[in-house]
């Protein structure tokens, strides 16, 4: 008899069922698929654990493979129900279709709307819980307050109080229902466009420099359209940009376009109006017949030149946010902290207000300054990724072949066992142990190395140390700490010495690894350009590499040894140089490396592509500098106000405290009942505050002055070790 398989009259659910429906497994199959041979010789007790675990495994992945498939219908009814009204009104949104295709987001604006409606449900429905979820918690558990539980109406009013609860509970849920809902929305709206300005920004910082690749390679020969394939396979290097140009070479070849048209399409999307100008007047070079190198070295200068007027405004903006931050988080909370002390001491206030500005407006504010200042900043590519090599060199730890592990039957006997696997075995086994042995000892040589390649890896040391040195004591010391005032005095000193052991390592690795990086882009120019000059007397480059070698001049010197032992050991010369770069991990020297093995594939004359990455790294190098010396004003500046915010707190706990403190003694002594605010007059706990003040200020100001000397909050721990070590040192030895 044939069986007759139900269908539901729902084809969505015909075609969830089909889709989730598995094969039966059972324990005999998943152990033999999901076994190797080394486990032949287990128990059956680990089989079936391993038996239920994978089965346990496919019954995960079945409820989750449903659950996905439910969400995905929830989530395109949305564009099922409105999606066509979405089309009609298309004039509406042109603006987001545009903000998406700049933003790179593969998806149309009618589905993104969708996706943006469903999510603000889904928030709004959340909202509506959390709302009453409060409103449960504040009329039940905490309770109405007197303002809403004594109100007052006219008679014909009256009623409604019977239900202020209603009114009250409904109020809350609406607000956080139309509050998360509407502001998922709102997120949704605003995120290509934040997101194609960030592309923006990224293009206009990297075009100089990938046109300056342009120009090298289309004055060693190569066409523009090659020109172009070889900047879009340099997206490591070359970032959003190559993205661009990536466009470009795709509507050429998938979609058949010609050059013109698809440089064409390139400029009306692209959100950057510099690659915008480039491409509309290349098109105008194209068609005139006008030579295009001497077009891409005149727009290499050009936006260079647009770079550095960039980096001048840039450094102006960046000098009155200094300006601004000394005004208001140095000058102004000191001046509030004088004035709400001497009200507090003379009995016309109270501390809240010094509590507030020191504990919260003091760090709040200097991180508001530090983000800005990260905001407006020209965006950082930080380390580049690993260049491709044509040969894999692979130093690590091999594992020992398939071929040669050894195979166990049921009753653990081995299996195919010859003398020669046996023996290759044991060589193969003792190259691995001598390999784990090269690697210990290169551990025990230098055991610093993570750390001063990753300095966060510190951290890893530090910060279950710093927990210790506070919380071990405290716990220790926990029933003798009866109250907050003898609890804060208790670890005052160890947080401090916590936070010592925290930012000293992180610091002091991080200015290593940035000094070291440092020394090697000055000297990474002068390297070009001896290069360039030797090239140009008609050497060939593995002669030029090889002359460098024997100098000893520099910090890079080292480094060219290492070059030329690369290229006398059999690697080819752009194998090389691109190993130099990924030694390094610099963008200037990646990007340089990435342009001399381009050339020298198409090309064996470099010499005027040497000169153009010399100008390039040259370029960047200045501008790094001119920042540094417009910045150290500031950072002196910043200095001085803290010495000064310092030095005043200082004087006034000597001086003024203390005379107050020794009238109130006095007074007490005397048995007067008129001493008054005097009388409970406490210097430890003013001292104490103004301790901890100038920590904190200390703190804030160095990492202040990193972000903007150096564009860098790691950089800024330097500074904020030696102020809070000043700080610290005042109020510890000298009061």
């Amino acid at each position: 008899m044939t069986e007759i398989k139900e269908t539901s009259e729902n084809p969505v659910e015909n075609d969830l069922q089909d889709s989730v429906q598995e094969t039966p497994v059972s324990d005999e199959q998943i152990h033999v698929e999901g076994s190797d041979p080394a486990e032949e010789g287990q128990d059956s007790k680990k089989r079936k654990n391993r038996s239920k675990r994978m089965r346990t495994k496919l019954d995960t992945d079945h409820y989750i493979k449903k659950a996905t498939i439910y969400f995905n219908i929830l989530k395109r009814l949305p564009y099922v129900l409105i999606g066509d009204k979405i089309k009609a009104r298309k004039e509406n949104y042109e603006n987001l279709q545009r903000q998406l295709n700049q933003a790179r987001i593969p998806i149309s604006h009618e589905m993104y709307i969708s996706n943006a409606i469903f999510y603000s449900i889904v928030s709004g429905i959340v909202g509506a819980l959390i709302g009453l979820f409060l409103t449960y918690t504040v009329i039940f558990l905490v309770g109405l307050p007197d303002q809403i539980t004594n109100l007052t109406f006219s008679p014909q009013m009256a009623v409604l109080l019977e239900y202020k609860e209603v009114f009250l509970g409904s109020f809350i849920t609406i607000i956080f229902m139309t509050g998360m809902g509407g502001l998922v929305y709102a997120l949704f709206m605003l995120y290509p466009g934040f997101q194609a300005s960030e592309r923006k920004a990224k293009i206009d910082m990297q075009l100089p420099y990938a046109v300056t690749f342009m120009y090298a390679l289309s004055k060693g020969g190569m066409n523009i359209i090659d020109v172009f394939r070889a900047i879009a396979s340099s997206e490591d290097t070359y970032g959003e940009v190559s993205k661009e140009i990536d466009s470009i070479v795709r509507d050429m070849d998938y979609f058949g376009h010609d050059l013109r048209t698809a440089l064409s399409s390139a400029s009306e999307i692209t959100p950057s109006e510099r690659f915008q100008d480039l491409m509309y007047n290349l098109l105008t070079v194209i068609d005139s017949g006008g030579n295009i190198p001497n077009y891409f070295r005149d727009k290499s200068e050009q936006y260079l030149a647009k770079a550095e007027v960039d980096q001048k405004g840039f450094l102006e903006t960046l000098g009155l946010l200094a300006e601004s931050y000394v005004t208001a988080f140095v000058a102004g909370p000191l001046f509030i902290i004088i004035m709400g002390v001497m009200m507090a001491v003379m009995g016309s206030g109270t501390t809240t207000m010094v509590y507030a500005i020191i504990y919260a407006v003091l760090p709040v504010g200097s991180l508001m300054f530090v983000v800005m200042i990260s905001i407006i900043t020209p965006t950082e590519l930080g380390e580049p990724k690993l260049l491709p090599t044509s040969e894999i060199l692979d130093h690590g730890i091999p594992e020992l072949p398939q071929d040669l592990e050894q195979i166990l039957d049921e009753n653990g006997e081995p299996v195919d066992e010859t003398e020669e696997k046996v023996r290759e075995r044991t060589y193969f086994e003792g190259f691995i142990r001598s390999k784990k042995s090269l690697a210990l000892k290169r551990i025990v040589k230098n055991p610093l190395k993570p750390m001063l390649s990753n300095p966060l890896a510190t951290l890893a040391i530090t910060v279950p140390l710093a927990l210790m040195i506070v919380l071990l004591p405290l716990f220790m010391n926990m029933p003798t700490l009866r109250n907050p005032a003898i609890m804060v005095d208790f670890i005052d000193d160890k947080v401090v010495f916590a936070l010592f052991i925290l930012i000293v390592p992180l610091s002091v690795f991080h200015e290593i690894k940035t000094r070291r990086k440092k020394k090697l882009e000055n000297s990474f120019p002068d390297f070009l350009k001896k290069l360039a000059s030797t090239n140009e007397t008609g050497m060939t480059l593995r002669d030029s590499i090889r002359l460098m070698a024997k100098s000893n001049t520099d910090t890079l010197s080292r480094e060219i040894r290492k070059i030329w032992h690369d290229i006398f050991w059999g690697l080819e010369i752009n194998d090389g140089l691109i190993r130099f770069a990924n030694r390094l991990k610099t963008q200037v020297v990646t990007r340089s490396m990435s342009l001399i093995t381009k050339a020298n594939e198409s090309s064996g004359d470099i010499g005027e592509v040497l000169m153009v990455a010399a100008r390039d790294a040259a370029s960047e190098h200045g501008m790094k500098r001119e920042r540094t010396m417009s910045m150290m004003i500031y950072i002196v500046i910043i200095y001085i106000s803290f010495l000064v915010f310092v030095g005043v707190i200082y004087v006034i706990s000597t001086t003024f405290l203390s005379e107050m403190a020794e009238a109130g003694q006095q007074m007490a002594a005397s048995g007067s009942q008129s001493g008054g605010f005097l009388g409970n007059f406490d210097l430890e706990t003013y001292t104490r505050l103004f301790k901890h003040a100038a920590i904190i200020q200390g703190l804030s100001s160095g990492l202040m002055a990193g972000a903007m000397g150096e564009g860098s909050v790691l950089s800024g721990l330097k500074h904020s070790t030696i102020m809070i070590a000043i700080g610290y040192s005042i109020f510890t030895l000298f009061i």
